[in-house]
């Protein structure tokens, strides 16, 4: 029990892992045994995962349930983990939707089980250690190590042109991902140089010099790190790998990727390229104007592009091009509610897109088809199915008491503090949203069975309604009473915004005096710190604290 007080983090990380491990000794032909193992442990990374709930302190600034080990010395990585706010619900978003991703794998995956389970397993690693990772090294080794089980579950696992989409999946983020290395080596080696403290990859340690460099560096920096979030969200323009890898990757693999990997470009951005922005303002705002820009056309182009879908499962991937395009929109405005929004959005996406999945999901388990021509007046047939699709369909347009609502308002609140005309044009994207969620529910559900292959479908079965039932509780409960959300998000985004936005809870009248504030060691430090010792002083002191 002390060991896993003090190692909480690792044992949620390294949970997964042990059941990938144990799938190596398995028979092949054992395919019960390997769904058995599979399930066992998706649920137990659940399960390891819930102390979390209860021991998260939501009124502590910073980094908590920390842990560091001495790893490859020489460089100066270490393995580093720790959470805030923001971390924790990602965590927690993770360790729920991987266990209802390889449970809805049930049925669905009929072949080479053992390699399926061991690689959603391993992908289940490598997301948890983005998240958790407080070491520059260590974060990329996860970055890079979840590339390769989605690689193989689309490409093994999917659908007819599979290996097209595992490929161009591969290139995209592959891309994106050696830009991001090679800022991470410029900003290791420039932060030697300026401190002439000792090399490490220590992330708050070396965020904290960022404002020392010059104003090219900075922006190099930044655009550096930028394309490997911007690619993983994706924002438009970079999304074209998105509908392939959706529409072709198993069930499971398209709720994972929608559900948890998209959220690593949208972690990023919060994590890094807000504390990488630029400290000159002119340079700083030029930057921001060209984002919240692409966030809004990523918005309305994503919408209306749905509108021209015939796959289901397509248009509710480009439907992510557009929701996450609300996601950036809020993280750039640099206001308390955009960010919050954000974050919460984040976490309403995974909810209601990850339902939608899986309702998909189960029409093609029946019919083999995802074309909405095929369907029609499914709710004869099957109407417990229809009213879950239904309670998706308005979680994700976002109905008032639902949380799609919750996310969408705070965003455009804090995105109407900065601009009346780009909230405007935001707005756009909600009213795209329902029209092309409704008009897609009105072909599938309503009128006449006019196929006579869905005049018996059959309706969710136990299985079906374990995955979905977690889900709909969720969308209800964070439409309905969001408040802890806001709560365990006060601290951390209190701590950005000091950072990008100074002045802004002073200025507003609302930060409670500027003693309240946290300092914002956990994202970047004043630039008049001279050297990394310092920064790593103040680290220890404020941010990373052990339970």
């Amino acid at each position: 029990m002390d060991f896993y007080n003090n190692h909480i983090l690792s044992v949620i990380l390294l949970t997964p892992l042990v059941g990938s491990i144990l799938l190596l000794f398995v028979p092949r032909e054992s395919a019960n045994t390997h769904r058995v193992i599979g399930n066992l442990f998706g649920m137990l990374g659940l399960v390891v995962s819930l102390p979390l709930l209860w021991r998260f302190n939501v009124g502590r600034a910073g980094y908590q349930f920390g842990e560091s080990h001495d790893w490859i010395a020489a460089i100066g990585a270490h393995y580093t983990l720790g959470i805030d706010g923001i971390s924790f619900l990602l965590v927690m978003l993770t360790t729920l939707l991987g266990a209802i991703s390889i449970l809805s794998s049930w049925s669905a995956i009929k072949m080479r089980t053992k390699e399926y389970y061991l690689l959603f397993l391993l992908l289940q690693v490598g997301m948890l250690g983005v998240f958790m990772s407080l070491d520059f090294f260590l974060f990329y080794l996860f970055w890079e190590v979840m590339l390769v089980p989605m690689y193989f579950l689309i490409g093994v696992w999917g659908s007819d042109r599979r290996l097209y989409a595992a490929i161009k999946f591969f290139l995209y983020t592959l891309a994106g991902s050696v830009l991001m290395l090679l800022a991470i080596l410029a900003l290791y080696y420039r932060a030697h140089e300026v401190t002439g403290a000792p090399y490490t990859f220590d992330i708050p340690t070396l965020l904290a010099v960022v404002p020392q460099f010059s104003t090219y560096l900075q922006r190099v920096l930044f655009w550096g790190f930028f394309f490997a979030f911007a690619i993983k969200v994706p924002m438009f323009p970079f999304h074209t790998w998105l509908p392939d890898a959706h529409t072709e990757a198993p069930t499971a693999g398209s709720v994972i990727l929608a559900g948890v990997l998209l959220k690593m470009g949208t972690y990023g951005f919060i994590r890094f390229s807000l504390a990488l922005l630029p400290t000159d303002a002119a340079a700083r705002q030029h930057i921001i104007n060209i984002l919240m820009v692409v966030s809004i056309i990523g918005i309305i182009y994503g919408a209306l592009v749905c509108m021209m879908q015939k796959d289901m499962k397509k248009l509710v991937a480009y439907s992510s091009v557009s929701h996450l395009g609300f996601c950036t929109l809020g993280i750039f405005a640099l206001t308390p509610n955009g960010l919050t929004g954000s974050v919460i959005q984040q976490i309403n996406h995974g909810i209601s897109t990850g339902a939608l999945f899986l309702l998909i999901g189960v029409l093609y388990e029946r019919r083999h088809t995802r074309l909405i021509s095929e369907f029609g007046g499914l709710s004869t047939p099957m109407p417990n199915f229809a009213a879950v699709y239904m309670i998706a369909t308005l979680s994700s347009l976002g109905l008032p008491l639902l949380n799609g609502f919750i996310g969408e308002f705070t965003i455009l609140s804090g995105v109407y503090q900065v601009s009346v005309r780009w909230a405007a044009w935001a707005v756009i994207g909600i009213v795209l949203g329902a029209a092309y969620l409704l008009w897609l529910y009105q072909r599938v559900m309503f009128g006449s069975v006019t196929n006579p292959a869905n005049e018996h479908l059959p309706d969710l079965n136990a299985r079906e309604y374990a995955t979905l039932v977690p889900l709909v509780l969720l969308a209800f409960w964070i439409g309905i009473y969001p408040k802890p959300l806001f709560t365990v998000l006060d601290a951390p985004v209190r701590q950005i915004v000091e950072h990008v936005n100074p002045g802004y809870y002073t200025a507003q009248g609302a930060g409670g005096g500027s003693a309240a504030v946290p300092s914002a060691a956990a994202y970047a430090r004043p630039a008049d710190k001279s050297t990394l010792a310092a920064a790593a002083a103040i680290r220890a002191a404020t941010s990373t604290e052990k339970r």
